[in-house]
């Protein structure tokens, strides 16, 4: 099913409710009405047919559609040209009309704003003039104590049929942001934060470190050899080794901890109020639990991991020069034999931070 034609789909199937609930209430408004002025047997019957067989109608007219959305935008002016036509045939009784009429121009504002709800004022007006002219009732008649009665549940229960529509709009309006959200900031393949999602935090945790005095740390994760992996064993076993690391991960750090896809076969890891031994232990366990794992598939792939870790020091300026320096400890790692835990060493690296060569 195409976006188009289930988005048309999902906005008949939300104006039926109000439709069904306004109608079915509304046919006593109009009916009190229009008793009084003893209007001919079909004008009953259309009455009838209009307040507990259109909505059905209008609902199949647009579910059959190949336009559903258009089609139901046509379904309420239809609503309005009728609630016009009941309004004029009512002689234009102050209450009952106004009762009728704003009950559908809220809805119409409702379901499509400020040019619906011009649309449906044409349409209504053309509808009263329409149902004036047609029954010539008398203008203006007054307004008994029974229509005061019968406009009471309209203006009651067909507000809160319209509020909660709007109600169940905000909530799937709010979920589909919250699901964009998550799309924007989460890497597709291993369903960790993506780098600039991830990026974002680190500058935060940053300057939370420089305000609270924080205890905090950044490491950063390389498959060793990865490009051998894929070469080896091809590009599919490659992404499955990037989404069983992510797994890892996952289930190997804290829930404070707050890991991320860096880019390639590099992962990045933030882990808040740790001391540099406290990271190192448990990048170490994760290093152990990775290389000690089997493939059950292919015994033969065995999987380690160089990582970097830099801590919190008061010499770093910027969230930048944090990350240049879990970097260089990486650097470490792979350059000293790989499948090892490497610390930064800030007084060395402090001013190698600066220079243009290692970027």
């Amino acid at each position: 099913m195409n976006t188009s034609l289930h988005k048309g789909l999902s906005f008949a199937r939300r104006m039926y409710v109000p439709r069904t609930v306004g109608l079915s209430i509304g046919f006593f408004t109009v009916a009190a009405a229009l008793y009084p002025l003893q209007p001919p047997g079909w004008v009953w019957a259309a009455l009838v047919l209009h307040g507990y067989a259109w909505s059905h109608l209008a609902y199949l007219l647009a579910k059959r559609s190949k336009k559903p959305y258009a089609a139901e935008r046509r379904n309420l002016i239809y609503d309005s040209l009728l609630g016009g036509f009941w309004a004029g045939a009512m002689g234009l009784n102050p209450l009952p009309a106004v009762t009728t009429l704003s009950m559908m121009a809220m809805n119409n504002i409702a379901a499509g704003g400020p040019r619906l709800f011009l649309v449906g004022c044409i349409a209504q007006l053309t509808g009263a003039l329409l149902g004036v002219s047609l029954l010539t009732p008398a203008l203006f008649p007054a307004v008994t104590q029974l229509q005061v009665y019968a406009c009471l549940p309209m203006l009651v229960i067909y507000p809160l049929a319209i509020g909660l529509v709007c109600y169940r709009v905000a909530l799937q309006l709010s979920q589909s942001k919250k699901t964009l959200e998550k799309l924007s900031t989460t890497d597709s393949l291993t369903g960790l934060m993506n780098h600039g999602a991830w990026k974002d935090l680190l500058a935060v945790e940053f300057n939370n470190c420089q305000t609270l005095n924080r205890q905090n740390s950044v490491a950063l994760i390389d498959i060793d050899h990865f490009k051998t992996i894929n070469d080896t064993y091809g590009h599919i076993i490659g992404d499955n080794v990037l989404k069983q690391l992510s797994g890892v991960l996952s289930a190997g750090l804290r829930e404070t901890d707050l890991a991320g896809r860096y880019g390639g076969d590099e992962f990045c890891v933030i882990l808040p109020d740790t001391t540099l031994t406290q990271a190192t232990d448990i990048l170490e366990r994760l290093r152990r639990t990775v290389h000690e794992h089997t493939h059950s598939a292919l015994p033969d792939l065995r999987l380690s991991l160089s990582i970097g870790i830099a801590p919190y020091a008061s010499h770093l300026t910027d969230a930048g020069m944090w990350l240049h320096e879990a970097d260089m400890a990486l650097y470490d790692a792979k350059s000293t034999g790989r499948n090892r835990v490497t610390s930064a060493k800030p007084g060395v690296r402090a001013c190698e931070a600066l220079s243009p060569e290692l970027e």
